[in-house]
């Protein structure tokens, strides 16, 4: 047998995967545009009711590429569902339902002003928000969902909607990992009441920071650019402030990048999705890996993520063991996220506004989070082909030495 990387083999593949972000020439003429205009930041747009020449291009092409009819454009993700929240009517104390297999901002956004994270657990197939469970979260108290979609893969929104509608909930999309993501051929973010994206640095399109919302309602749409602008309105004066609001607003610098960078990212989604499927044929060979599945009604994958399982009723191992062994083997593999519904950070917040400890088991996420889960970022999914085969074969590598240990022991 192939001795193993971590205990002193070769390992399987030795060069770097592609560099992320990817940048040149067409990011640096766009921001010497923006330093030369003496428009750096958001505020023109206040006094005249009219965009500066980047942001107000940005919001127009990436509203239209996700085909909703209104964008505005945040400082980050975390803030933009936040003020998503807020616009769709959502006061402290109501109960927002989300999955608990996510990053922390989808609860921390909600818990920043009162409004209560309830996490239903998520389906085992494709660790997106499972429908059925949503509906038995429901309560009086219930106003919103937020359904996650996870690793650039839409959550069943057809059933989510049904229910929002029976319910009379509002619905508001984290598509910060889905940027070109469609569901039944339209866009996410524009299916929901208001949906929400992310530029963070390791997001498929990124200026290091930034968030966007979207929606196809023009209330909201005012109410979502006021809660962002400080509380003014569109044709209001400067000191005219019809609510509460927060400078939340993103600077020429950053929409500059963002252009540039949507100029790549339709090559970068084919590359992606050509390489997801080389691994899912791949790995799916492997006996006890299994990829995570697409719902065939997602017509577009935007593959932040590649997700896998390793089933651990077929193949008994330690996480952390499984994933030194295989990041020796020169593949970045990562373990994921942990369970939310049971972290200590968000249910100390929980229990401030509550005055309770709540706990809502979610036992297909947490044993995701704890054992079986693992992810290949979106650079990864940048590499050649020949890179995928490495994957393939460091795992597999890995996968028969665990197999040949558990026969030694039986």
């Amino acid at each position: 047998m192939e001795k193993l990387a971590i205990h002193g083999g070769d390992p399987v593949r030795t060069e770097p995967f592609p560099r992320w972000p990817v940048w040149g020439e067409e990011e640096k003429e766009l921001l010497l545009e923006v330093l030369h205009s003496g428009k750096w930041g958001g505020t023109g747009r206040v006094l005249t009711g009219e965009g500066t020449s980047k942001l107000e291009e940005l919001e127009k092409r990436l509203t239209a590429f996700q085909g909703a009819r209104h964008g505005i454009t945040t400082v980050n993700g975390t803030m933009a569902i936040t003020v998503a929240l807020q616009a769709a009517g959502i006061e402290p104390g109501d109960e927002v339902i989300m999955p608990p297999y996510t990053f922390i901002a989808t609860a921390t956004a909600a818990l920043l002003f009162g409004a209560i994270p309830v996490f239903a657990d998520v389906e085992e197939e494709t660790l997106l928000l499972d429908p059925a469970k949503v509906e038995e979260a429901v309560t009086p108290r219930t106003k919103a969902v937020i359904p996650v979609h996870l690793a650039g893969a839409s959550a069943d929104m057809t059933r989510l909607k049904e229910t929002a509608r029976r319910y009379g909930l509002s619905i508001i999309e984290d598509s910060a990992q889905a940027v070109g993501t469609r569901w039944e051929d339209k866009g996410v973010g524009a299916l929901g009441n208001l949906g929400t994206f992310s530029f963070q640095s390791g997001k498929n399109l990124t200026a290091g920071e930034g968030g966007f919302i979207l929606t196809n309602d023009e209330r909201l749409a005012q109410k979502a650019w006021s809660l962002a602008n400080v509380g003014r309105v569109k044709a209001g004066g400067w000191y005219q402030h019809e609510r509460i609001g927060w400078n939340l607003r993103m600077t020429e610098w950053q929409a500059a990048i963002l252009l540039a960078q949507m100029n790549r990212l339709p090559e970068q989604l084919k590359k992606r999705e050509q390489n997801a499927r080389i691994l899912d044929r791949l790995l799916g060979k492997i006996s006890g890996i299994e990829p995570v599945k697409t719902d065939p009604r997602v017509t577009r994958h935007a593959r932040h993520l590649y997700l896998f399982r390793i089933q651990s009723s077929v193949i008994p191992m330690n996480k952390e063991e499984f994933l030194r062994a295989v990041q020796a083997e020169g593949i970045p593999l990562s373990p994921g996220y942990v369970s939310l519904n049971r972290h200590p950070a968000v249910l100390r917040s929980i229990r401030k506004w509550t005055g309770e400890h709540r706990v809502n088991p979610c036992p297909v996420a947490e044993r995701m989070a704890d054992r079986e889960a693992f992810w290949l970022g979106q650079n990864i999914l940048l590499a050649d082909e020949r890179a995928m085969f490495q994957i393939a074969r460091a795992i597999e590598k890995v996968i028969a030495y665990l197999g040949s240990r558990k026969e030694v022991k039986g």
